[in-house]
């Protein structure tokens, strides 16, 4: 993936070195490894299960703290970040405008460990994730290392696919999608429930494939393999497979994100299209 030299975000807060909520704490990249597919497995909050790890409690004060400071990044890591989320904002924006809506941008937070957000405690257990509440997505690079090494997704097109689906949430909640998903949790059974989070997901799975398109189109930043490199990461984090791996069983009436194949599948969906029409994951089967 040709991503140098590209333009970046302005909407990015490196927070890695600064104050963690709940103070410095120590979790390998073992025990965060652990915490996340068991945390998967389990339906566990992983930011909980990490904190109950750790033994600690965040500071409701420490939010404040660790934004003072913040700044745009300036390492090879985080600055791949940026500019794929720069390419997000022109993508996203002309899809809008199409539309005759007009796109907000989120911001990207860069942080380690743990971090206060809108929607409470953030982990790097977690792995990437989108925050509602506060419009900000969350990414402990550390989760790259996990991605390539621990669940065998290797390069920079696996690293795009996974912001890029934390960004498809976002166009999710500027739609009245993640609203409406939390509106609906408190009139549905937990079964019922995970069955909706899977077409949530799945959704933000082709919204990824239709910002690849259009990115590809705009860029040709795009090298051989790089394609196969996205539909690799989103098997490996395919609930069948995280599930297989932290239990050596699969139980689908559990799952919250969808399997490796309709991951795939859905991305592909939404690369070949290039429509956002086309990742209506709510009137499937």
């Amino acid at each position: 993936m040709r991503w140098r030299d590209f333009r970046e975000s302005s909407n990015v807060e490196d927070r890695r070195g600064l104050p963690i909520p709940g103070g410095a704490g120590g979790l390998g990249i073992g025990t965060v490894v652990v915490a996340f597919v068991a945390a998967w497995f389990l339906g566990i909050d992983p930011g909980v299960l990490l904190g109950l790890l750790s033994g600690e409690t965040p500071s409701v004060s420490s939010r404040q703290a660790t934004r003072d400071g913040a700044s745009a990044p300036t390492d090879d890591e985080g600055r791949f970040a940026s500019i794929v989320l720069a390419s997000s904002e022109d993508v996203w924006s002309e899809i809008f405008r199409q539309s005759g809506g007009t796109y907000r941008p989120p911001r990207l937070v860069l942080f380690e460990q743990r971090i206060d957000t809108a929607c409470g405690l953030g982990a790097a257990a977690s792995g990437p994730f989108y925050c509602p509440g506060d419009q900000r997505l969350y990414l402990d690079l550390g989760f790259f290392r996990v991605l390539g090494q621990q669940l065998g997704a290797q390069g920079d097109f696996a690293r795009a696919y996974v912001i890029a689906h934390e960004v498809g949430h976002h166009v999710q909640n500027l739609q009245g999608t993640m609203g409406q998903l939390q509106a609906a949790r408190q009139r549905m059974s937990e079964t019922q429930y995970n069955a909706l989070s899977v077409r949530v997901e799945l959704q933000a799975d082709c919204y990824a494939g239709v910002w690849a398109k259009h990115a590809q189109q705009a860029r040709n930043w795009l090298e051989a393999g790089d394609i196969e490199e996205a539909l690799n990461a989103a098997a490996a984090v395919g609930d069948d497979r995280l599930q297989r791996r932290a239990q050596g069983t699969v139980v689908p009436e559990s799952f919250t994100h969808g399997s490796s194949a309709q991951r795939t599948r859905w991305f592909r969906s939404g690369l070949e299209s290039g429509d956002p029409q086309a990742c209506n994951t709510f009137g499937t089967r």
